[in-house]
């Protein structure tokens, strides 16, 4: 069928719009391999560690193997110091750095489907707010009815999701973890996007992001290490160092899947994938102790539908955003 007819481009739409809600099922298997390992290892921050590791290495390979990128991503720190861009850009990884130490250390309790619905829906407040504030868009988005609309099913879809725990506090203070992961996850593409641009490649801009949420970390870990004498020890299965290469594959899919979809599509789409992956998954294999509620399921529609809303484009825009720049997808 040709895609140059209308039908055959709504068919292509279609294939890359499911494809799209497969690759974005990839983040809630990485937020399940995460917190295994982070249960494994019996400490969340270890697991981030391993986690942002791995997918340090994966890039380090990619891009210093062409004399473009490598020579690319050695003259960052030069333009860090300069200033070149906003200096706020440069540390854009340390957001995926909470949000991959949150899946360490809450995944293993509430489970992948309220982790998922509980990110979400941070970011779609964190999509409103960066959008009216202009970061990382061409132009802001006025706050219309939709939008607000959309933030505020955002937090009603999180506190659907952790209702079941309100008489365990500790489950709500872990589930707060990942909403602020996600309120923070509006800079990182922004950030990115601007290192990717200065570098020529967003290679090594993810690569760089990759290093900063690593080093974050690790400096964390050391102080740990120095005042309560924690100890760092490596997995023993295989499968549980796949967390950074799980999110370098949804990161690449994403990049390719958006050339014939756009944001809008993509965003919903890989939204939905999350949602329906994570539920899936709970399914499959729930966490310790919990089991899968109905109003969980009923919060991850809520946070489809809230993301859906605020999509939604106000019909008017407010003046030039400071960060001319297309957004990236998504976390370390």
């Amino acid at each position: 069928m040709s895609t140059s007819s209308p039908t055959g481009r709504a068919a292509s739409v279609v294939v890359l719009a499911i494809a799209t809600v497969f690759a974005g099922m990839l983040g809630p298997l990485q937020s399940l391999v995460n917190g295994h390992l982070g249960t494994a290892l019996a400490d969340g921050h270890a697991a981030a560690l391993v986690s942002f590791g791995t997918g340090l290495v994966l890039m380090l390979i990619i891009v210093l193997a062409r004399t473009r990128t490598r020579d690319a991503f050695f003259r960052l720190p030069g333009q860090l110091v300069r200033g070149e861009i906003p200096r706020w850009n440069f540390f854009a990884g340390l957001c995926g750095a909470v949000i991959v130490l949150s899946e360490g250390v809450t995944v293993g309790f509430l489970g992948v489907a309220i982790f998922q619905t509980s990110l979400i829906s941070g970011m779609v407040i964190s999509g409103v707010v960066c959008d009216r504030l202009g970061v990382g868009v061409p132009f802001k988005q006025a706050m219309s009815a939709p939008r607000v609309a959309g933030a505020i099913l955002a937090i009603c879809a999180t506190v659907l999701v952790v209702s079941p725990n309100w008489s365990a506090p500790h489950m709500i203070a872990l589930a707060i973890m990942p909403f602020v992961g996600g309120l923070l996850a509006g800079w990182q593409p922004a950030g990115n996007s601007e290192v990717g641009l200065l570098s020529g490649s967003m290679f090594v801009s993810i690569t760089w992001n990759f290093l900063i949420g690593f080093v974050a970390l690790g400096l964390v870990y050391v102080v740990r290490m120095a005042v309560s004498g924690a100890h760092f020890t490596l997995p023993g299965t295989w499968w549980m160092y796949f967390g950074g290469p799980l999110g370098l594959m949804s990161i690449a899919l994403m990049a390719l899947l958006v050339r014939g979809l756009g944001l809008l599509l993509l965003g919903l789409a890989s939204t939905a994938g999350q949602l329906i992956g994570s539920l899936l998954l709970e399914l499959v294999a729930p966490a310790a102790g919990s089991s899968l509620h109905l109003v969980t399921v009923v919060g991850a529609f809520v946070a489809l539908a809230a993301a859906a809303i605020a999509m939604i484009p106000s019909r008017h825009t407010a003046e030039p955003a400071v960060l001319a720049q297309p957004a990236e997808v998504r976390r370390g």
